[in-house]
């Protein structure tokens, strides 16, 4: 079912090299891959290091995952930026509340990835409408659900592996790439 207006998604980390693009990347293949143009999926950085490509390291992981590594191009978070979002997946608390500092009314929209990962399997999607009614819909239930079920730093937050030990790298991909799984599986349920 088709809205003609994509469901927005934007994935924040820091330098927008490392964990933003992976998580970009991996959901947009994931989404178009069940429901074509439905979902656009863009990152940003707080500290980006602007015009820089996926590090090497993730960019063999977003391709060994189905993702495209090709063609990326790190950018600044911004206001204007998050203006056209319906959604924000945050790597840490702290780029969440970074996005919040910058648009307040971005609240009730931004999760970190791992939380929202957490919390939607919780919420009953529909099945009648689109994808876009269903995720915002969705958002609404899981924030109430976010008190409800609060977690520590160590279960929201993913690590940020830049110019780190090849372990560190791992540890990002585990947690990071389940969460991702998470969102595309819940979106399936309802295809």
């Amino acid at each position: 079912m088709s809205t003609n207006t994509p469901f927005r998604i934007l994935t924040v980390c820091t330098g927008n090299i490392c964990r933003s693009p992976m998580a970009e990347r991996l959901l947009q293949a994931g989404f178009d891959a069940m429901a074509p143009g439905e979902f656009t999926v863009e990152s940003a950085g707080t500290g980006a290091l602007v015009g820089s490509g996926i590090e090497p390291h993730v960019a063999g992981f977003v391709n060994v995952f189905g993702g495209d590594s090709a063609n990326f191009v790190s950018r600044q978070l911004s206001a204007d930026i998050l203006a056209g979002q319906d959604l924000v997946l945050a790597l840490t608390r702290g780029h969440r509340s970074k996005v919040v500092e910058l648009a307040p009314g971005m609240l009730r929209r931004t999760f970190t990835l791992r939380e929202l990962a957490r919390l939607l399997p919780l919420v009953d999607g529909q099945d009648d409408v689109g994808p876009s009614e269903r995720w915002t819909a969705a958002m609404s239930r899981a924030l109430r659900l976010r008190t409800a079920h609060p977690a520590g730093p160590e279960e929201d937050d993913v690590v940020d592996p830049y110019r780190r030990s090849d372990e560190t790298y791992g540890q990002m991909v585990r947690e990071l790439t389940p969460a991702v799984d998470t969102l595309l599986n819940w979106e399936r349920r309802y295809q």
